[in-house]
């Protein structure tokens, strides 16, 4: 159903170009949207004409249409005046809320379709049954976008990327609650992870000049079928919350970034205090000085590499190698072998992603 705050803007158009008061009220005679709150007295003889047979009437200086919707009844539109000018001014007004009626209508049953679609909540032939009623491509290349925000409940960021995206896009921009903003969008075959990720910068950077604050954007991976919409959908989902977890300084994510921290995301609870316990001997990394903590994460920056980490921390290598084999002794790791390193990687990532999931108390 379109909203009266679309009525109203509409009549509001209307009025500054032919000059002319409108008001469009329901079949009972309520007024829905009007440019005068004179017209509030012609609710009696709009409920009264809502009844009639006839599909416009001059009553009393005013003329009454009917706004058909399929064959059904849906407002009764009021121009104040009489005359062939005003009777033309009004068919047109006519004219042009039956045309919104349409187009709200269909962009309603899409927005329903996409909806279902990425809920999984269509049967396979009812996708694409369904999909060809509304003159949807089945075989369009299309990713799954999802939007946060910080601020999402109290702005329109559905409005918002509808605006962006454009009536005329292949692009479908859908909510299914109140925290995040979907997009399906359309990709020609030319587009690739560089055009993609360009797509949701521009993205970010609109929403960010509209003072939205920590936009936050992650997409699954690209289909060719309707109805692989829905796993981008779920890829996305896990973008996002992975990237919270484990690139926090990113605003931008994509699941075939996640890495190893798609698996550890999926690890139950009990398991990754058991393997901590297993790996440390019951302390916590965080315990690690601040020392410590960052000559670990630059040589990992530096991919093992004793010599340019040394040079990038401004010490020498021998200092660098005495920290490393205490921290050997201390954990029984040895940064410097493949095998310790990556157990060691994973390790600091798993309690990372502990700390994430006890803070939302799961």
């Amino acid at each position: 159903m379109i909203s009266n705050q679309i009525l109203q803007n509409t009549i509001d158009g209307l009025k500054a170009i032919a000059r002319v008061e409108l008001c469009v009220m329901d079949i009972d005679g309520k007024p829905v949207a009007m440019t005068s709150d004179e017209m509030e007295k012609c609710e009696k003889p709009a409920a009264d004409f809502a009844k009639s047979p006839a599909d416009a009437q001059e009553i009393q200086g005013y003329q009454y249409f009917k706004i058909f919707d399929e064959q059904q009844l849906e407002y009764i539109l009021i121009a104040q005046g009489i005359g062939e000018d005003i009777y033309m001014i009004g068919k047109m007004s006519v004219f042009q809320i039956q045309n919104l009626l349409v187009a709200y209508k269909e962009r309603f049953d899409k927005d329903n379709f996409i909806k279902n679609l990425l809920l999984d909540n269509l049967l396979l032939v009812d996708i694409y049954s369904r999909a060809k009623k509304l003159h949807i491509q089945t075989d369009d290349r299309r990713i799954a976008m999802i939007i946060e925000t910080d601020n999402a409940k109290d702005s329109n960021v559905l409005e918002l990327m509808r605006s962006y995206v454009g009536s005329n896009s292949h692009d479908f921009v859908t909510a299914v609650d109140e925290k995040n903003v979907i997009i399906v969008k359309s990709l020609s075959d030319a587009d690739g992870r560089k055009e993609i990720e360009k797509a949701a910068v521009g993205m970010t950077t609109y929403l960010e000049k509209e003072h939205l604050k920590n936009v936050r954007i992650a997409y699954g991976t690209v289909v060719s079928e309707i109805k692989e919409v829905s796993r981008s959908y779920k890829e996305a989902k896990m973008a996002l919350d992975v990237g919270k977890i484990f690139f926090a300084e990113r605003n931008v994510v994509a699941y075939s970034e996640l890495g190893i921290g798609r698996l550890i995301y999926q690890l139950p609870i009990p398991l990754c205090k058991m393997f901590i316990k297993e790996i440390f001997d019951g302390k916590n990394p965080d315990e690690f000085d601040e020392e410590t903590l960052v000559t670990i994460n630059k040589f990992f920056e530096n991919s093992l590499n004793v010599s340019e980490t040394s040079r990038q921390l401004f010490i020498h290598r021998n200092t660098l190698v005495y920290r490393l084999d205490k921290l050997e002794k201390s954990t029984g790791l040895d940064l410097r072998v493949f095998e310790d390193a990556i157990t060691f990687k994973i390790a600091l990532m798993v309690v990372k992603y502990m700390k994430y999931m006890e803070h939302f108390d799961y």
